[in-house]
C-alpha cells in the first residue's frame, strides 16, 4: 500500500513537472518571435507535435511575412512527420499555390503526390483516393520532368495503376462467382461486359489470357440460358469470342478448355437452327390454314 502511494505520488510529481516546463510555458506565450523560434527548434529536434501546435499560434501572425513561407512548408512537413497525410497534402498542395515561385514549391508538389500516395488504400478497398493521388502525381511530372524526384513519382504511379488493375481483376473474379448463384443471367452479362472493359482498360495485363477463355465459358453459359430468339446471336458471340481467343493465344493453356465451350456451342447453335427451321415451318403452315379458312368478303350489288 505504501509503495502504490509512492508511485502515485511521483507519477503527480513528473505530471506537475511536465505543466510547468518550457513547451508549456512557451505554449502560454504571446511573444510571437518567441513562438516561431520555438516552433522551429522543436522542428529540427523532431519534436513534430509539439511544433504543429506552436505553428498553430504563430502562422496566423506572420502571414504575409518573409518568415511565412519556410513556416508554412515547416507546418505541412511536421503533418507529414507525424503520419497525418491527408492533413499534409493539403498543406503541401496550398504552398504550391500560395509560392509557386519559391525555391521549396517543387518539393512541396511532389510531398503533395507522395503524401496522397502513402494514403492510398489496398487493391481491396475503394480507390478513390487513389485516383486523387494518380492526379497528384501527373500534375507533378507534368510541372518538373526534369525533377531528381521523377522517376520516383513514375514508380508511384505504376504502383497505382496496379493497384486499379488488380482492383478490377477482382470485381471480374466476383462476377464470375456470382453467375452460379440463383441469378446468373444478369452476373452472366455482367462477366462479359466486364471482361471486355478490363481487355480494354488493361491490354497489357496478365490476366487477359484468363479472362478471354473465361468470356467463352460465360457467354456459351449465357447464350445456352437465353430465350429462343436470341439464342442464336447469344450462341454466334460465344463462337466469335472462342476464334478470338485462338488468334491472340494460339499456344493458350486454356485451348483445350475453349475448344469445349466452342464445340458445345456449335453443337447447340445446330439445334436452334433444327428447332428455328421447324417452328418457321409451323408458322409458315399456320398462315396458309388461315388464309384458306378465311371466310370470303360479301360482295355488295348496287
Amino acid at each position: 500500500m505504501k509503495m502504490r502511494i509512492q508511485s502515485i505520488l511521483l507519477l503527480v510529481i513528473i505530471l506537475s513537472t511536465g505543466a510547468c516546463g518550457p513547451f508549456s510555458k512557451l505554449e502560454k506565450s504571446t511573444n510571437w518571435e518567441e513562438l516561431y523560434a520555438g516552433a522551429n527548434k522543436y522542428y529540427q529536434e523532431g519534436e513534430y507535435n509539439k511544433a504543429i501546435i506552436l505553428f498553430d499560434k504563430v502562422l496566423p501572425v506572420i502571414r504575409g511575412s518573409e518568415k511565412a513561407e519556410l513556416a508554412d512548408y515547416n507546418y505541412a512537413n511536421c503533418h507529414f512527420k507525424t503520419k497525418r497525410y491527408i492533413e499534409a497534402a493539403g498543406y503541401f498542395s496550398n504552398f504550391y499555390r500560395t509560392y509557386n515561385r519559391s525555391p521549396l514549391a517543387e518539393e512541396a508538389l511532389f510531398m503533395n503526390a507522395y503524401s496522397l500516395y502513402l494514403d492510398a488504400p489496398d487493391a481491396n478497398l475503394d480507390q478513390q483516393s487513389s485516383q486523387e493521388a494518380v492526379a497528384a502525381i501527373q500534375q507533378f511530372v507534368t510541372k518538373f520532368p526534369s525533377s531528381a524526384s521523377y522517376e520516383r513519382a513514375m514508380e508511384m504511379l505504376v504502383d497505382l495503376q496496379g493497384r486499379f488493375e488488380q482492383k478490377a481483376y477482382m470485381e471480374s473474379s466476383m462476377y464470375y462467382r456470382l453467375k452460379d448463384g440463383l441469378y446468373p443471367g444478369d452476373f452472366y452479362r455482367a462477366c462479359i461486359i466486364n471482361f471486355q472493359n478490363f481487355a480494354k482498360d488493361y491490354p497489357e495485363s496478365k490476366h487477359n489470357e484468363e479472362l478471354a477463355y473465361k468470356l467463352v465459358e460465360v457467354s456459351t453459359g449465357y447464350a445456352e440460358n437465353s430465350t429462343f430468339f436470341k439464342k442464336e446471336e447469344r450462341l454466334k458471340d460465344a463462337i466469335g469470342f472462342a476464334s478470338a481467343f485462338y488468334r491472340k493465344y494460339p499456344n493458350s493453356a486454356y485451348t483445350g478448355k475453349v475448344n469445349t465451350y466452342e464445340a458445345k456451342a456449335k453443337k447447340e447453335l445446330e439445334s436452334h437452327a433444327k428447332l428455328q427451321k421447324e417452328y418457321t415451318e409451323r408458322l409458315a403452315e399456320q398462315k396458309a390454314n388461315a388464309e384458306e379458312n378465311k371466310p370470303l368478303e360479301k360482295v355488295e350489288i348496287n
